[in-house]
């Protein structure tokens, strides 16, 4: 008798798993982003006034600062110390900048240094094309906070919280900003530097990456521009900072300009931050030889 063969009733369901469900924030954050590049288009409705400008130039500037010394600086890198008040002050005037969270900013940056321009950092020119680099990585899979990474910030409740709800402060402001100040303040004050601020941010990304120069060689692209130095408040020293990352200043040379760490400077000098921590003499000593030494590896902050 002829035995049939043992039938596996299931293999044809034996496949790849299904994909997981993005993110709603990958899915549909992409939407009022876009959205929000329209809306101070109004500014041709409501037009300019003096109070506007005003309102611009302090949103600009003072979230811009927010961002390189709040979520950059300190929480990303702790490369100074503070109290628990002005730690908070400061997430609070990153929040403002519409780009997400604190745990969030801080784990993933950490997590850009430890596989710079490799195929797992999602913002790499050279792995994923510029736009990408630039806009497209803050949709693409990235959304949930990494808290193994910040396990120092995750202990305190009120940076969790406002990790949780990053669009909270920067709605009440900016619907305060209207009720005290009209239409011209919120679209061109508000609306515009917003988007001026997102992409100042994203050229560290992407531009700095791809147009400037080397002083050292750090293991990827990095570079060091001026242009994005001054747009962002010193920033753009970026070669510069993937060769010693934990350091409060990015400028190592007299004139390359680091607003940031003259306005951390000022803050130490107000007693409301210490400890911050210079570039160390023998990268300085690196910075003025004609040949640049090769950069040890790269390694995130201990958390």
């Amino acid at each position: 008798m002829t035995v049939a063969p043992r039938r596996r009733p299931y293999a044809a369901k034996v496949s790849a798993a299904p994909p997981t469900r993005r993110h709603r924030y990958e899915r549909l954050g992409w939407i009022p982003f876009v959205a929000c590049h329209f809306v101070w288009l109004g500014v041709f409705w409501s037009g300019i006034d003096w109070t506007s400008v005003v309102v611009f130039a302090l949103l600009y500037w003072g979230r811009m600062f927010a961002v390189t010394a709040g979520y950059h600086r300190y929480f990303a890198h702790r490369s100074f110390q503070t109290s628990r008040v002005f730690q908070a002050l400061l997430a609070f005037g990153a929040t403002l900048s519409i780009e997400r969270g604190p745990l969030w900013w801080a784990a993933h940056h950490r997590a850009h240094h430890l596989r710079s321009d490799t195929e797992a950092d999602v913002h790499s020119p050279r792995q994923h094309g510029f736009l990408h680099a630039h806009v497209g990585w803050f949709f693409s899979g990235n959304a949930e906070t990494d808290l193994r990474r910040v396990r120092d910030l995750a202990k305190y409740p009120e940076l969790r919280w406002m990790d949780r709800h990053p669009f909270v402060a920067p709605t009440v402001v900016s619907l305060l900003i209207l009720a005290a100040f009209g239409w011209p303040s919120f679209f061109f004050g508000w609306s515009l530097s917003s988007i001026l601020v997102w992409h100042g941010t994203f050229t560290v990304n992407s531009l700095a990456h791809v147009w400037g120069t080397r002083r050292y060689e750090t293991g990827d692209d990095s570079r060091n521009n001026v242009l994005l130095a001054l747009l962002t408040c010193g920033e753009g020293w970026h070669n510069n900072h993937h060769r010693y990352m934990t350091s409060a200043r990015m400028g190592h040379r007299w004139w390359e300009i680091d607003l940031t760490w003259y306005g951390l400077l000022a803050l130490e000098r107000l007693g409301l931050i210490w400890n911050l921590k210079p570039v160390p003499a023998r990268i300085l000593d690196e910075a003025r030889s004609e040949a640049p030494a090769v950069a040890a590896p790269l390694r995130a902050p201990s958390s």
